[in-house]
């Protein structure tokens, strides 16, 4: 298996889709150039709103969806495979898809993940966010072949359910990959943590892109994408500004982490204590 450079992009994605395609374009091309062959944008990579009319007027479909058609032809001109984290896809009339895009070096769709799991939360300070009014959730969990390994796909707040990393893991995927656009409060509590917990635990490579800094739509993001390999040790970390980091990934210190710690392949099942009696509740 041979070692290969991944790039994580991070963005400040506003309102104008145009705009932030041009921002994403600018980031692959400078990742290129310093030898990537695969590139992570963030989650909400054309668009970042809570706005619902704005978003359903700013979008469009899998087929007629003009950033996608440059992303493809992108990565054809480059010769490198390009990861869109995120973006939003229309599915019907009212229906919104937050999808994630694998594109091979020849402009081919190799694989699309929908973001399972909504963020619907109030936060301290008045911030509040109710992405299942706006999008239409994923049901399955999603691996691609790639030329150097398995890749797993997520999205964002996916990060918080560490049974989906579990499952892509056991189905081979010996990279992560997680795209997002955590929230300033929430990234500087938990972002670090968890990133490096669902490496660690899974004994996978994670190249999590970020959006970071103050957006159009008065929401602030956290950015430090961040490239970990399976023993946890941070290989490369942005700040909160746009940019991108790159790093070489080996899939073979994958295996090597699953070999000295092996938790991936010795997991096992237990019994709910809610429903059997053969669980034993201690009293207080």
């Amino acid at each position: 298996m041979a070692v290969f450079r991944a790039a994580a992009i991070q963005m400040r994605s506003d309102l104008s889709v145009e705009a932030n395609t041009d921002a994403a374009e600018r980031g692959i091309r400078a990742a290129a150039a310093a030898g990537a062959e695969y590139a992570l944008t963030p989650e909400m990579t054309t668009l970042l709103t809570l706005d619902r009319e704005r978003l359903l007027a700013s979008i469009s479909t899998e087929t007629t969806d003009p950033s996608l058609a440059r992303f493809r032809t992108l990565a054809a001109e480059l010769g490198i495979h390009v990861h869109i984290g995120s973006m939003p896809i229309k599915l019907g009339e009212q229906s919104v898809a937050n999808r994630s895009y694998v594109i091979a070096p020849d402009g081919a769709i190799l694989a699309r993940y929908d973001k399972i799991h909504m963020f619907d939360v109030d936060l301290p300070g008045g911030e509040s966010y109710r992405e299942s009014r706006l999008y239409r959730s994923g049901d399955r969990a999603v691996v691609v072949d790639l030329p150097w390994l398995r890749l797993g796909l997520s999205i964002c707040y996916d990060l918080r359910f560490p049974t989906l990393y579990r499952t892509l893991a056991a189905a081979g995927a010996q990279a992560l990959a997680i795209p997002a656009a955590f929230t300033r409060t929430t990234g500087e509590a938990h972002w670090h943590v968890l990133v490096r917990a669902r490496a660690i635990e899974t004994g996978s490579f994670v190249i999590a892109a970020a959006q970071g800094g103050h957006h159009e739509d008065d929401r602030h993001t956290f950015g430090h994408s961040m490239i970990v390999d399976p023993w946890g040790t941070v290989l490369a970390e942005g700040d909160s500004d746009p940019g991108f980091i790159v790093a070489d990934i080996d899939p073979s210190a994958s295996d090597a982490a699953r070999q000295r710690i092996p938790a991936v392949t010795t997991d096992q099942e237990f019994t709910d204590p809610e429903t059997s009696p053969a669980v034993r509740f201690e009293p207080a």
